[in-house]
């Protein structure tokens, strides 16, 4: 997309946030009950065919476009979570599906009709998704036999399809346990599709989910590309999934940012001088600012590389550290800055730290990611087993 067609996009993001404001957000939360409002509002404005070529009945543009209005929205209000789970989960269909697959998996996401999710981890594997568990055996007629459990799968509720990580071929069976892990796409509502809602305590309409899969039939169309091959295909959905998370994290940083700066330049409290005077409020602030800008540079770095079909798994790891520890930072400072007041639901506050808390842990942990810079960057050795 040229510069004038960016703008205009970020017209239209900036107008529909505006649209959905904190109260529909925390309507929904108390309602239990999807954006759909909103999910519908980003169908019609093209939002949802954001990444998506125009042969499959999407608006073209890339990462780079997707990243820009997860951020933008999220500067201003919320960004459905759904967005990053169905963006993501396309990506592979994309790359890997048959022509039925992408069309009825990736065109009908367009129109907001269908939304996907993806299930990767599960309760003994967590992120060594190398022993995850979860079984899709071949029977005899061609068609699988799919069992197990999946867990933190976000928006299970509110999809039609879930893209599931399962293993094709058991671990112990395979002499690369690169091997033997297949993707496949599955009907929620497939007889043997069972979920159950986590008790995760963050006011948000998006809801946690376990996933259970007991004896569920898929036909062979269910199999994304190559059976066994799976996890080579794999980081086509996790390194958009890291810079997506990345984008919201940003966007609520500066929303933070934002508020505790004009709070600070306003609020007095000895004296006459606002406390925005002080340089135990500033410089935290304006290191805020300086690593948001800093992490903001790696996002749009790795979005470029994706859409340009190079390597970017080390900038998107980079990406989703350095900007959910930034966006943290900036939520903390402006939490801080409010005092007591930084805790009452009405200053918005307290709620942009929760989410942005969470964006430390998932989609994946920063630990993790420091684990990974420190053997496939730095050369160092492994520092766990696996």
């Amino acid at each position: 997309m040229d510069s004038d067609e960016r703008d205009l996009l970020l017209g239209t993001a900036r107008k529909l946030a505006e649209k959905y404001d904190e109260h529909y957000w925390r309507q929904c939360a108390r309602e239990e009950r999807f954006v759909d409002e909103l999910w519908m509002d980003m169908a019609h404005a093209g939002i949802l065919g954001l990444g998506i070529p125009e042969a499959d009945g999407g608006f073209g543009g890339g990462m780079t476009e997707l990243c820009m209005v997860t951020e933008e929205m999220a500067k201003i209000s919320r960004v459905p979570v759904m967005l990053i789970v169905t963006g993501l989960a396309r990506i592979p269909i994309l790359k890997y599906g048959t022509p039925l697959q992408r069309r009825q998996l990736v065109s009908e996401t367009v129109s907001g009709r269908i939304r996907l999710c993806f299930a990767i981890t599960e309760p003994d594997a967590g992120t060594n998704t190398f022993r995850i568990q979860t079984l899709a055996m071949r029977q005899p007629d061609g068609s699988y036999l799919l069992n197990g459990q999946k867990v933190f799968i976000s928006d299970v509720k509110d999809s039609h399809y879930v893209l599931v990580v399962t293993r094709t071929t058991p671990l112990n069976q395979v002499a690369d346990r690169r091997n033997g892990i297949s993707l496949m796409m599955v009907d929620l509502t497939s007889p043997g599709v069972h979920y159950r809602e986590l008790n995760i305590d963050v006011k948000k309409p998006e809801r946690q989910f376990s996933l259970f899969f007991d004896n569920v039939r898929l036909s062979s169309e269910a199999l994304l590309g190559d059976e066994g091959q799976g996890f080579r295909y794999l980081f086509d959905a996790l390194n958009p999934e890291r810079q997506l998370a990345a984008a919201s994290a940003l966007g609520t940083g500066y929303r933070a940012l934002s508020k505790g700066v004009a709070y600070a330049k306003e609020r007095t409290i000895f004296g006459n001088q606002p406390i925005g005077s002080y340089q135990a409020l500033q410089h935290p602030m304006a290191m805020a600012r300086a690593r948001l800008d800093a992490a903001r540079l790696m996002l749009y770095r790795a979005a470029a590389l994706f859409d340009e079909g190079k390597s970017s798994g080390t900038e998107s790891n980079m990406a989703k550290l350095l900007a959910s520890e930034a966006g943290f930072e900036a939520c903390d400072i402006a939490l801080q800055a409010h005092g007591g007041y930084g805790f009452d639901r009405d200053h918005e506050i307290f709620g942009l730290w929760e989410g942005s808390r969470v964006s430390k842990t998932a989609p994946i942990n920063n630990h993790m990611i420091l684990n990974y810079i420190a053997e496939h960057v730095l050369g160092l050795p492994k520092s766990y087993a696996v």
